[in-house]
Formats: structure tokens, sequence, C-alpha cells
């Protein structure tokens, strides 16, 4: 860090944002990885919430 360039916020997200789908390419991220391939529930086969039942509300 010796030199001081001054670098606009738009190309350090630019950067920053080509090092994280060159993560996503090389799978680095088994993070990501585990919630996109995470199964999706139905919303018709998903166990319904009793609470206001229970409670008598």
């Amino acid at each position: 860090m010796s030199e001081n360039k001054k670098v606009s916020l738009a190309d350090l997200m630019r950067e920053q944002l080509a090092k994280k789908k060159q993560g996503n390419e090389n799978g680095a991220n088994a993070k990501n990885q585990s919630q996109a391939t995470k199964k999706l529930q139905n919303q018709q086969t998903k166990k319904p919430n009793n609470q206001r039942r229970r409670t008598g509300v």
C-alpha cells in the first residue's frame, strides 16, 4: 500500500463483482452452493401454523 492511487467507487465495485462471479464459477463458495441446491418447499405441502387455534385468539 505504498502507492496512493485514487480508485473510483464504480471501479472498485466492478472488481469486487468480478471476484464474486469468478468465485461462484469456480465453486469456491460452498455456502452459496448449498443454498442454491436447497429443495424449495411447496406452499401447498407446508405445515400450517396452528398457533392462533392453540391460543384461542
